[in-house]
């Protein structure tokens, strides 16, 4: 009886230091914050060279951090999103484009998806295996209005997908019930979802970008957030969300999934003082900033200066908590955009193209990685793609027995020195769906860009690292390096059993 009592004491003994050995490892798991920016360029920041932007906080935060030189999405928020969710190329997803965006038929397209399917894993939900506390906070945009009637219907889809008018809430109550909310956050490793819907803008009310408060003053028309009584300005308030949440999830590792509307449109000024001061600030004349052919598109930019103004005081709000909390030291921030710039408030005279063109200024955005003592603060010029989001996060937070597929790389050995193995390796895109350009695949290596057009075989090669801009095409001058590239897409595309539009000349 007495050696049964003994072995019982150590067993406990035994279990309990295991526990707090559990409880002492779960702590060392770094906390995430990652930030989305919607429809933030390249150059809309100080430290990518704007001078008529103001981005002070960030750009401080740029300075101690790793910044991406070439790092891209897709050019629209949807794809952009799913990669980043999912770690997956497009044509896996079914996700190419905004779908109400789409132009042309369904021979011309194969028309995209806009909820992300189940069978699709995101992020979050291999983190709150390992423990992570996560919150999704702002622009969610993986499930559509009616996924009931999309995921029902037959794929590829003959028509384009639709959206419910602004001032239209009939869908909301759908949406919280299980058959639908299990696309939403809660439904996918996030414990909490403040904001995040099937809308790509925060223009809920009747009206919608006509709309006098165009959802970004309150009160707040997304049916996702609760009103407050000192709610003002949506990206605070965002902030408001992200800072409560650490505050109760300091004792254990979380991920703050911050997705901030702005800069999105509908444009508007955050205040009369900052507007003011836009509006009589000189312009940037190697960029373009500020130097608007009328006075309507001059009041876009200075407004939405005031919002990007918004986004950069509201990072520094969190790292001011960071610094307070002495969460500081243990947090990783990745920061960066969905796609590239916007034409109706900004401008990047030295990049060819917008948000929706396949070209730089559609999709190079900035990006910066931030981890006191575990980073080597420094510009890289490796290119690196929103699909490596899922395995960076995956590799910060220790996570090794993750199955699922992923097309992107962890960004990790980066965060002491550039690798051989990313400088080298292809960047590929595929839009199989058209919206300011014709339906393309795309392979990015080493200093060049081909891109190949499905519907008649034409092909655009550029040497980036002397031609920013795009604006000599080299497939005929030089055939080798064209021919290489274009092998090389061909047979990602044959060994993916990549799908091609009905209308593309090409078999894979």
């Amino acid at each position: 009886m007495k050696n049964c009592l003994m072995l019982f004491i150590v067993l406990i003994f035994i279990s309990c230091r295991n526990e707090k050995r559990s409880n002492k490892e779960a702590a060392k798991k770094p906390n995430i914050i990652f930030v989305l920016v919607d429809d933030l360029g390249y150059a809309d920041v100080g430290f990518n060279g704007s001078t008529y932007f103001e981005t002070p906080n960030i750009d401080a935060l740029a300075k101690e951090s790793l910044v991406l030189d070439n790092a891209y999405m897709y050019p629209t928020c949807s794809p952009s999103r799913t990669a980043i969710f999912t770690g997956k190329q497009s044509f896996r997803t079914g996700v190419y484009t905004v779908p109400v965006l789409e132009k042309g038929t369904a021979e011309e397209n194969i028309f995209s998806r806009w909820t992300v399917g189940k069978e699709h894993p995101i992020y979050a939900e291999p983190l709150a295996d390992a423990g992570y506390k996560s919150i999704h906070i702002g622009k969610y945009h993986i499930v559509g209005p009616y996924p009931e009637l999309e995921m029902a219907m037959e794929f590829p889809f003959k028509q384009k997908l639709t959206q419910p008018e602004p001032g239209d809430y009939s869908w909301v109550e759908k949406h919280k019930k299980p058959e639908i909310s299990q696309y939403y956050p809660e439904g996918r490793g996030f414990i909490k979802n403040v904001g995040g819907t099937f809308r790509g803008d925060p223009g809920f009310e009747e009206g919608g970008y006509k709309s006098i408060a165009g959802g970004y003053w309150a009160p707040f028309s997304n049916p996702f957030i609760e009103k407050k009584k000192d709610d003002n300005w949506l990206t605070d308030r965002l902030t408001d969300e992200a800072i409560d949440f650490m505050d109760s999830h300091k004792e254990e590792p979380f991920l703050i999934n911050l997705n901030f509307y702005a800069v999105h449109r509908p444009i508007r000024a955050r205040s009369e003082a900052l507007y003011e001061k836009y509006m009589t600030k000189p312009v940037d004349s190697i960029l373009g900033q500020g130097l608007e052919k009328n006075a309507k598109a001059k009041d876009l930019t200075a407004k939405y200066a005031t919002m990007l103004a918004s986004v950069d005081d509201n990072i520094q709000r969190l790292l001011t908590y960071l610094d307070k909390s002495g969460l500081r030291e243990n947090t990783i921030i990745i920061f960066t955009s969905d796609n590239g710039y916007h034409r109706i408030a900004s401008a990047n005279n030295t990049l060819r193209g917008a948000k929706g063109d396949i070209y730089e200024g559609g999709i190079k955005v900035p990006m910066l990685v931030n981890w006191p003592k575990k980073i080597t603060p420094r510009r890289s010029d490796v290119a690196v793609s929103g699909l490596d989001v899922f395995p960076t996060l995956l590799d910060v937070a220790q996570i090794e027995d993750f199955e699922g597929k992923l097309d992107g790389s962890s960004l990790a050995p980066l965060f002491r020195n550039d690798t051989k193995s990313l400088n080298e390796r292809p960047l590929f895109w595929h839009l199989a769906s058209q919206y300011k350009h014709g339906t393309c695949s795309v392979i990015r290596k080493g200093n060049y860009k081909l891109i190949q057009f499905l519907a008649d075989g034409s092909l655009e090669l550029f040497n980036l690292k002397e031609d920013q801009k795009e604006s000599h095409n080299l497939a005929n001058e030089l055939p080798e390096i064209t021919e290489n590239l274009l092998g090389e897409l061909v047979e990602w595309r044959k060994a993916n059993n990549v799908a091609l539009p009905p209308n593309a000349v090409m078999d894979f």
